[in-house]
């Protein structure tokens, strides 16, 4: 066994490439997206380390173009994730007892995959199963898994390094032991570094891990396995099922080895899930860890001091960028009266140069939402709006699925605070606006506060001092990341740990060692170098 005390590489957030016209990274991306395009990929399953086909395929067809098929993945049963499980807890002494540099140097391994052979490949997957554009794919598939990846390996030393003080005679140490048990790792279609990101952060820390990707992201899953698998990552220790999520659910939750979870989706799901494991807490072998991200209603305040051309670019790049599919998206805003005139019409005019399309044209800003009963719940509420005398759509509301799940980015201006879709999470291209009097800062605030129970992320644009700390401290409570002059989104890893709180999650915060602190089970060692020989203390002397 090696020894010594190890300085990982330094992370620094991988640099966003800009796929402008004649740029080499661009012609390496459309050569990648023509080359998906022509095959049809055949996506298994992977259990200790072999890739498993039932026969019983589901299609992979682009959201921007529903008639084409991609790729077909195969669906398990509950055979597979008992087979999952055995192969993640035969593989867990083996990987748990492994060097922690070892470990760091396989996902270092895994981040330059990304950066360089892989980069083009994972962000034509993500922007055909996805329907992302080429620069959501970049900061996504590309840099923000490549930085989850770098900085968590810093931030693994850091955890490893931190030691209790030790007094006269004593050596006290404290070691980070993995959870006793095997990881569920459950995530969603929007963010491909959130998918590679829940799998890895416990697998990093010596953890093995069941994993169950989202259908709609599995082109892209598919790609994050190959990457983990040519970096060196040992059969078992990640292990990828296609299962229902109720029988997968019935399975591992009964499980004694289940210690923890790791997930990003809805808040109905997350409520189910962490009732089920209470219901079932006499049946582990350890409290397991519950870790989850669950969306946002999250909010734009400008205050009567804002720039018009500084509210209006981060509502527009806050609700419309990855057409609205982000937890983080800006969904909700309240503009001051005498700011609304200048603000309405930036939106409306720089709305109506938006082009809609695929992504495979690389002038469209918007494309398509993810699913068709996705693009259904959306014209449903834009078809509300149309007809309330109480709303007016000041932009868009236009919507196709006749090739694609087309949504046009949507305004809705609205008298009520409380109207429905400034309530309810939406996940799509629709901004709702209030207008409220410029007098009313104090009060419109409290409306904030109040209106949703999420809690992820929100926003003050204000040139005045004096109402950023008033907001700062007032909406405290109302997102676990909170901008000032700036769009609700876009948070990097190593500079802005990202989650909320109130029914958005846990707040543990990806991106940061506070995430990683719940994959470990820290073990106090204390080492007496004379211990005592007798019971007896001085204070039993008797007096002479």
């Amino acid at each position: 066994m090696l020894k010594g005390f190890f300085n990982v590489p330094v992370p620094v957030n991988e640099p966003v490439l800009n796929y402008g016209p004649r740029s080499v990274e661009r012609a390496a991306l459309k050569a990648a997206l023509e080359q998906a395009r022509a095959q049809q990929v055949d996506i298994p399953m992977y259990i200790g380390g072999q890739e498993v086909r039932t026969g019983k395929t589901q299609e992979v067809r682009p959201p921007h173009d529903h008639k084409h098929v991609l790729a077909t993945f195969h669906e398990g049963d509950a055979s597979h994730v008992h087979a999952a499980i055995d192969a993640a807890l035969t593989a867990k002494a083996h990987w748990e007892n492994l060097p922690w540099e070892h470990r760091a140097a396989i996902f270092l391994k895994a981040a330059d995959l990304l950066a360089g052979p892989y980069r083009a490949k994972i962000n034509a997957a993500t922007m055909l199963g996805q329907s992302k554009n080429a620069y959501q794919a970049e900061i996504d598939a590309a840099c923000e898994f490549i930085d989850f990846l770098r900085f968590n390996v810093q931030y693994m030393t850091e955890i490893y390094a931190q030691q209790p003080l030790s007094g006269k005679g004593v050596w006290n140490r404290l070691e980070q032991r993995p959870l006793e048990g095997f990881v569920f790792a459950i995530t969603p279609f929007n963010f491909t570094a959130i998918a590679g990101n829940l799998c890895a952060a416990p697998a990093m820390m010596g953890n093995v891990v069941v994993w169950k990707p989202a259908p709609t992201q599995m082109y892209a899953a598919n790609v994050i396995m190959q990457v983990f698998n040519e970096a060196g990552v040992p059969p078992g220790v990640i292990n990828m099922i296609s299962v229902d999520g109720p029988v997968a659910g019935d399975i591992i939750f009964s499980h004694p080895d289940f210690a923890g979870l790791h997930f990003t989706g809805s808040t109905h799901v997350f409520q189910h899930l962490w009732k089920t494991i209470g219901n079932n807490i006499n049946l582990y072998r350890s409290y397991p860890r519950i870790v989850g991200e669950t969306g946002g209603k999250d909010f734009v305040l400008a205050h009567p001091s804002a720039d018009a051309d500084v509210v209006s670019t981060a509502l527009i790049r806050g609700a419309f960028e990855y057409q609205g599919q982000k937890c983080s998206a800006a969904s909700r805003a309240y503009i001051p009266h005498s700011l609304w005139p200048a603000v309405k019409e930036r939106l409306q005019r720089d709305i109506a140069t938006l082009k809609v399309g695929p992504v495979e044209d690389f002038e469209n800003f918007v494309n398509a939402v993810i699913t068709e009963a996705s693009f259904d719940k959306l014209a449903k509420y834009i078809d509300e709006a149309k007809n309330n005398p109480d709303v007016e759509v000041i932009a868009g509301g236009i919507y196709d699925k006749s090739v694609g799940y087309f949504v046009e980015p949507t305004v809705i201006q609205v008298q009520d605070p409380h109207y429905v879709t400034m309530c309810e999470e939406l996940f799509g291209p629709v901004l709702t606006v209030y207008v409220y009097e410029d007098a009313q800062f104090e009060e419109v605030m409290q409306i904030i506060d109040t209106t949703s129970g999420y809690a992820l992320t929100g926003s003050i644009i204000s040139q005045d001092r004096y109402a950023i700390a008033q907001a700062s401290q007032r909406l405290r409570n109302a997102a676990g990341n909170f901008y000032i002059n700036d769009k609700p989104t876009g948070a990097v890893v190593g500079q802005q740990p990202f989650g909320g709180a109130r029914g958005s999650g846990t707040n543990d915060k990806a991106g940061s060692a506070l995430n990683l602190l719940r994959w470990v089970s820290p073990r106090t060692i204390k080492e007496t170098f004379d211990p005592p020989k007798d019971f007896r203390y001085p204070f039993l002397d008797k007096e002479v």
